[in-house]
C-alpha cells in the first residue's frame, strides 16, 4: 500500500526466497504451518496506521467504561459462565478491513473483535522471517507501542506468566496437536517456557489443578487460555470427562473465559465511529432493510468465518430460530489495494493488544494481516490462489 515499497518488493521477489521463508518457519519450530502463509507482508502507510490506532483507541475506551460489564452481561451464555472473572481482559484483538473512501484514501472498517488471544507467538516469528528472507525496509516496524523484540517478549511474559514459575503456567487448548495453530503454541512455549496442555490431561483435586509431566503431577497456577467452548463441545466424545470450570478453582486466567463472550460480535452494535459499519442484533430489528444484499448475517458465537451468511435473504433471516444470537452488519467493501504479480489482493488487518495485570490500559503489541483474492478473507477460503493467506504488517 506504499507504492514505492510495493514495487521494489515485487521486483525483488523470488519463489526460491519464499520457499526458504517457509522452510525457515518449519526449521525453527519443527512444525509446518497448517495454513497458507502469504508471499508478502503488508506495508502500511503512516496515514492508515494512525487511523487504525485511533479506531483501536476508541474501541478500547468503550471496553474500559465503568459500565462495560453491565453492558455485556447478557453476552455470556449461562452454561458458560465461569467464576472469578478478572477486572479486565488480558488480550484484545480487533479486525479491520482495508477499504477505500470516495476521495480515494484508504481507511479501516471494523469487522470483528475478541477478548481472546490470537497468534501472539507465531506473528513474531513470521515477521522476523519476512525480514530475514525477504526485502523489508529497515525503517519499518511490526511491533506496537514503541516495542522491539525483547520488549515484546517481556510484555507477553508479563501478561501470560505474570511472575509465576513458567512450569506452573500452561497454554490450555482442546486437542492442541490437531489444531491449525499448533505452530503458535510451539512459538509461545519457545518464547516463554510454558507447556501446552490438552484439556483432557488436566487433573483436579478439590479446587486445585495439575497436569502430568514425566509421570509427575505439576500444579497449575495460571492458564493461558486458548480454549473455545464450541470446540470443547464439538470434541466432547474424544475428550471424555473434563474439568468443570463453572466450579470455583484455585487458578488464575489469562484471559478469563468470560471475556471471550463480552468482547465479541456481541459488541459490534455498541461500537460507534467513522470506522464502524452499522450493526444491529437481529431480534431488535422491527423490519429488515430493503437492501438486504448490502448486509451480512453473523452468528455471535462462532469463529474463522463459520456460519456467516454473506448474501442474506429474508428467508435466511426467517429460518434463524435464535435471532438474539445473531447480528445484521452492514457489508464492507474491501479495497483491492495490494498489487501482486498475479493481480490485486484485498487485506484485513488485526491489531493485537496485551493488557497485563499491572498495566492501566491495553498495550498495542503486534499485528496480523490476511490477504485475499476471494469473497471471504479467512485462509480457509483462498486455497486456490497465490499471494494470499496469513501475513504480517510493517508500519511506515
Amino acid at each position: 500500500m506504499i507504492p514505492s515499497v510495493r514495487q521494489a518488493y515485487n521486483q525483488q521477489f523470488s519463489t526460491a526466497r519464499y520457499n526458504a521463508l517457509l522452510q525457515g518457519l518449519t526449521a525453527e519450530t519443527g512444525i509446518t504451518p497448517d495454513f497458507r502463509v502469504a508471499e508478502t507482508p503488508v506495508f502500511v502507510p503512516r496515514a492508515l496506521q494512525q487511523q487504525l490506532i485511533d479506531a483501536g483507541n476508541a474501541i478500547n475506551a468503550l471496553i474500559m467504561r465503568p459500565d462495560f460489564r453491565e453492558l455485556t452481561e447478557a453476552a455470556i451464555p449461562k452454561q458458560q459462565l465461569v467464576p472469578k472473572e478478572d477486572a479486565h481482559p488480558h488480550f484484545i484483538i480487533i479486525d479491520f478491513a482495508v477499504t477505500r473512501q470516495e476521495n480515494g484514501e484508504l481507511a479501516p472498517q471494523l469487522i470483528e473483535l475478541q477478548g481472546f488471544p490470537s497468534l501472539f507467538g507465531f506473528q513474531e516469528l513470521l515477521a522476523r522471517h519476512y525480514r530475514r528472507y525477504m526485502d523489508v525496509p529497515p525503517g519499518m516496524n511490526n511491533f506496537g507501542s514503541g516495542l522491539d523484540a525483547r520488549g515484546y517478549a517481556d510484555l507477553l511474559r508479563r501478561t501470560i506468566v505474570a511472575g509465576h514459575n513458567p512450569e506452573n503456567v500452561i497454554l490450555l487448548e482442546v486437542l492442541p496437536q490437531q489444531q491449525k495453530t499448533l505452530i503458535d503454541f510451539v512459538c509461545t512455549g519457545n518464547m516463554l517456557g510454558i507447556p501446552t496442555v490438552c484439556l483432557s490431561d488436566l487433573v483436579q483435586d478439590g479446587k486445585k489443578l495439575f497436569y502430568r509431566r514425566n509421570g509427575q503431577l505439576v500444579p497449575v497456577h495460571r492458564i493461558y487460555n486458548r480454549m473455545i467452548a464450541d470446540d470443547v463441545e464439538a470434541n466432547r466424545a474424544r475428550l471424555g470427562d473434563t474439568v468443570n470450570f463453572q466450579h470455583e478453582l484455585d487458578v488464575e486466567w489469562a484471559p478469563h473465559p468470560n471475556w471471550y463472550y463480552r468482547i465479541s460480535k456481541y459488541l459490534l452494535p455498541h461500537v460507534q465511529g467513522p470506522f464502524a459499519p452499522k450493526a444491529w442484533f437481529l431480534h431488535e430489528i422491527p423490519v429488515l432493510p430493503q437492501d438486504l444484499h448490502n448486509y451480512v448475517l453473523k452468528p455471535l458465537f462462532s469463529f474463522a468465518g463459520q456460519g456467516v451468511i454473506i448474501d442474506p435473504t429474508p428467508e435466511d433471516a426467517d429460518r434463524i430460530t435464535d435471532p438474539e444470537n445473531w447480528i445484521l452488519q452492514q457489508k464492507v467493501d474491501y479495497a483491492p489495494a495490494i498489487a501482486t504479480p498475479t493481480g490485486l489482493a484485498k487485506c484485513e488487518i488485526r491489531l493485537m493488544y496485551c493488557w497485563p495485570d499491572d498495566a492501566p490500559a491495553p498495550i498495542l503489541a503486534h499485528n496480523l494481516a490476511r490477504l485475499s483474492k476471494g469473497r471471504m478473507i479467512g485462509v480457509n477460503f483462498n486455497r486456490d490462489h497465490d499471494w494470499v493467506g496469513g501475513s504480517s504488517c510493517f508500519f511506515e
